[in-house]
């Protein structure tokens, strides 16, 4: 049985309910939401352990989210939540308690806002870093339209690593005065947050300094006539002394209003806070500190690993994953080789970087939520002789194109990226399938992608990408079980003969799925751009071949080898099954099958095709 929340009230359960609403919220008493506070730390923490989601970061914005919906009205006031797995409390406050048992299952609700799921959904968040541009870009329409409400946007000290979170800072003042920024500082992005912005947060939560000096003169100043005149009439005063200690405030200086720090857990002090902030006829930012996992001892001693959970029925063994492999492999090389550099985007436990980070903290580099940064950082690394390794999940990847084309490709800069969670990824929906990095890298000149399928070709590519290239070397993999496999040779394929007059190819964790088919060859690419130029040859002595892709079809690599084939005088038939849209929510066997590259579906679409 999962421990309770420690505040929850002995009797209590009578407020969160299935018919619950921002408005019933509004008509309860401090009292009553502080109880609602705890029963919905009971409710996500017994919910979330069965479906899986992302409870540590829930469970530390449920003031927050309560206080919100006391003071705003969804969906005439907008919240652009980012990143949007913070949003489980929202949900359950705007009549979603009752599918709750559905969070991120097929048909169910999502882990993220969405607008077509509710209209008290404003935007999509499921990648950092967004929600400033995107609250920005509502409040304006708003305006334009004539519309009241507010536009409110909650950011997290992680995701304000991100650049993005500043070139929407930078446009804020110059475009809307409806716009309310929450920075909810939890002093914890997935891995620990990183750089300059982490620092400045912490010294502003620390410099209590400011708040003790100003109280104590307001007391001061409130014991005489005079003293309340000079108080009324020292506003500049009070700047200088705000600019003294806390030299300057970077959100004040952008031309946005600045409250806080106000904890977060305070559920009185957040909603007066945040009814002066809608008073403000200005932007401004409310500065929240939170606590990850509030409530729940194991979340909040270690919020990064309850940062997200899995289904208790569908856990994989740490040590026995892609990721983890991939760390233990890259730590080996780093061991020989001292030009070795390992990358992360504040994924370190995530891709399995912590041994390396541990054993050689000199040569690891988490550079917080900023993948484009990390990119073009590496490409540094790289000018001076050094090997970078950059390890990210596919998904957060795709900011980094234009960085992939100008820093990386065109002066051939040795960067080996570990391409983490490629193809379908279960639960997390739309915007965190795996589905895009082939056709992005592959269209670049001059790089190299490798896709192993167990933890012998994994080691295997991983090593070819350090040693045997010169430019970008991308070696992608799934989420999940890495099995151990056998040992072979360093053959850019896995062949497999009988005589027949149809082939089917694939790459990746597809390979057991396409091999010993009754009536079929098989041929398993592990490099699979370029393309290597005995597969080709190999595949045109076939009548029929049929290729299945875990990724986008367009700009794939089926149709890359559809067009090899006839540049080589293929003139047979040739039957491609890969992914055209994007793949909802459900646990990655069902995405599978429901794709047709399951097992069971190869083998049907090849029937179909024989017949």
């Amino acid at each position: 049985m999962v421990k309770r929340a420690e505040n929850e009230k002995a009797g209590a359960g009578t407020i969160l309910t299935g018919n619950i609403t921002s408005d019933t919220v509004k008509k309860l008493t401090l009292d009553e939401k502080k109880q609602l506070c705890s029963e919905i730390r009971t409710f996500l923490i017994e919910s979330v352990s069965k479906t899986g989601g992302h409870l540590a970061s829930n469970l530390g914005t449920v003031e927050l989210t309560v206080a919100l919906h006391s003071v705003f009205s969804t969906p005439e006031d907008k919240i652009v939540f980012d990143v949007g797995h913070q949003s489980y409390t929202h949900k359950l406050l705007t009549g979603r308690m009752k599918r709750f048992g559905s969070l991120r299952s097929e048909g169910g609700i999502s882990g993220f806002p969405r607008n077509e799921e509710s209209e008290h959904d404003a935007f999509l968040g499921g990648h950092s870093s967004i929600s400033i541009s995107a609250a920005l870009g509502i409040a304006k329409a708003m305006e334009l339209e004539g519309k009241a409400g507010n536009v409110i946007a909650v950011i997290g000290d992680g995701a304000l690593t991100g650049g993005e979170a500043y070139e929407g800072l930078n446009n804020v003042s110059k475009l809307a005065n409806n716009l309310i920024i929450i920075l909810n500082d939890n002093e914890m992005s997935i891995s620990k947050s990183k750089g300059s912005v982490a620092e400045y947060l912490t010294r502003m939560r620390s410099s209590r300094s400011y708040f003790n000096k100003k109280e104590a003169v307001k007391d001061f100043l409130s014991h005489s006539e005079i003293g309340k005149e000079i108080s009324r009439s020292l506003s500049g005063t009070k700047d200088l002394v705000k600019f003294a200690i806390y030299q300057s405030n970077i959100f004040e200086s952008l031309g946005l209003k600045y409250y806080g720090p106000i904890n977060g857990h305070d559920l009185k002090k957040l909603i007066e806070i945040l009814e002066i902030a809608k008073l403000t006829n200005a932007p401004c930012i409310v500065h929240v500190k939170t606590k990850k996992g509030k409530g729940y001892m194991p979340a909040e001693a270690n919020s990064g690993e309850y940062h997200g959970i899995s289904r208790k029925d569908r856990s994989v063994p740490a040590d026995r994953t892609f990721s983890e492999t991939a760390g233990n492999e890259l730590l080996r090389i780093a061991d020989g080789d001292d030009r070795i550099c390992a990358v992360t985007a504040a994924m370190k436990y995530a891709t399995g970087l912590e041994h390396i980070a541990k054993k050689y903290p000199e040569r690891f580099f988490d550079v917080g939520i900023a993948e484009q940064h990390a990119m073009t950082f590496s490409c540094g690394l790289a000018s001076q002789g050094m090997v970078p390794v950059f390890a990210v999940y596919s998904t957060f990847f795709q900011r980094c194109y234009d960085q992939l084309i100008h820093d990386a490709s065109i002066e051939k800069k040795h960067v080996v990226l570990l391409i983490d969670r490629a193809g379908v990824v279960g639960e997390d929906g739309e915007t965190h399938q795996g589905i895009f990095d082939v056709a992005m890298v592959s269209s670049v000149p001059g790089t190299v992608i490798y896709s192993p399928f167990d933890e012998c070709s994994l080691r295997m590519c991983m090593k070819r990408a350090v040693y045997e290239h010169d430019g970008v070397v991308s070696v992608r993999y799934p989420r999940g079980l890495c099995i151990m496999g056998a040992e072979f040779d360093y053959s850019d394929q896995y062949y497999s003969g009988r005589n027949s007059d149809t082939l089917v190819i694939s790459y990746g964790r597809l390979a057991d799925n396409i091999t010993e088919i009754d009536g079929t060859d098989s041929l398993v690419l592990m490099k699979i751009f370029p393309i290597p130029e005995e597969a080709v040859r190999i595949a045109c002595k076939y009548k029929k071949i049929f290729f299945f892709e875990e990724g986008i079809k367009s700009s794939g690599i089926g149709e890359k080898f559809l067009l090899a084939l006839f540049e080589h005088g293929f003139r047979g038939e040739f039957d491609l099954t890969a992914i055209e849209g994007p793949v909802s929510a459900a646990d990655a066997e069902t995405q599978l099958k429901k794709l047709g590259l399951d097992r069971d579906g190869i083998i049907k679409k090849i029937n179909e095709k024989q017949t």
